[in-house]
């Protein structure tokens, strides 16, 4: 029997020792590794990552504000960064990732990935010129026990934005990006490939209907401009599975939002264990995703 060859990624693989993929890991690494699980049962640890993700911010040169809340008895922060826009600062592309994870998982991948891109991001577009606001936000306590409840960070953040009279044209959500596998059957709730792909190795953006023109704009970019493969899902408001991050917060207020996900527990193993390590996450994917999403975050602040 012959040797099988691995199929060849689709995606350039820039070597890890460039700048943004080293930031990714390290960030990654800082985390997940040096910090390890954080959230309501992990608190020092949760004030730890909220501390490394607010001075990345203030070392990236944006003056970051703090939106503290109390529940349970203690204190909890989301973090914005924002970079006003010059034509229309009035209008906000929101980019936001949790930065809590599920009880004692280390969370590499959920949902150090997304943080880290989120990171990265802001670092991209700190020294740019926008047409509109882009405002780049870390929350707090999207997992157990908050989940889809009032005081889940982003819904606190989302329904503040909403109080504020703040226009908000469209939200992404980063929500576990670091899985990636060319194997047949990688992928679950394929149904032969019907719903969607067998393979492991492209990224979904899930929308409800209200935010279709976003998911067009997003969707259309990635595959005009880039070589990442994409699945655009639009998937009801209440929809297991669609309505369990962020962008969630989003649409309860009436605006539109997508999640960017690599499926999160319908490809990746170790979701929500203790086994969701560094070594798990695909970082050559990872920079070559955040690499795709500068391209759609330029188009959405129209960038110059």
């Amino acid at each position: 029997m012959r040797d099988q060859q691995l199929p060849t990624p689709s995606f350039p693989q820039a070597p890890l020792e460039n700048g943004q993929a080293q930031r990714l890991k390290t960030d990654v690494s800082r985390l997940a590794t040096e910090i390890g699980p954080r959230n309501i049962y992990h608190y020092e640890a949760l004030q730890k990552a909220a501390a490394h993700i607010e001075t990345s911010l203030r070392e990236a040169g944006y003056s970051p504000l703090l939106h503290t809340y109390e529940t349970q008895g203690k204190g909890f922060v989301n973090i914005s960064a924002e970079l006003p826009g010059r034509e229309h600062r009035d209008e906000i592309v929101v980019i936001g990732a949790h930065y809590d994870t599920h009880k004692d998982s280390p969370g590499a991948n959920d949902n150090g990935s997304a943080v880290a891109a989120l990171l990265e991001l802001a670092r991209h577009f700190a020294r740019r010129e926008t047409a509109r606001t882009l405002r780049f936000v870390a929350f707090t306590n999207e997992e157990t026990p908050f989940t889809r409840r009032k005081d889940m960070g982003s819904r606190v953040y989302a329904r503040e934005c909403r109080r504020r009279g703040d226009n908000v044209i469209g939200m992404i959500c980063l929500e576990t990006i670091g899985c990636y596998s060319e194997e047949i059957g990688s992928q679950w709730l394929s149904f032969g490939g019907l719903f969607l792909p067998r393979q492991g190795n492209f990224l979904a953006l899930v929308a409800n209907r209200s935010s279709k023109s976003l998911l067009n704009q997003a969707s259309g970019t990635l595959q005009r401009e880039t070589s990442l493969r994409v699945r655009p899902l639009i998937l009801p408001t209440h929809f297991p599975g669609a309505w369990s991050s962020d962008h969630w917060s989003f649409w309860q207020e009436g605006f539109p939002a997508l999640m960017a996900t690599d499926t999160a527990p319908l490809r990746y193993r170790y979701y929500h264990t203790g086994e969701d390590t560094p070594e798990k996450v695909h970082f050559e994917w990872l920079n070559h995703v955040v690499s795709s999403l500068q391209c759609v975050v330029t188009g959405l602040a129209v960038c110059r």
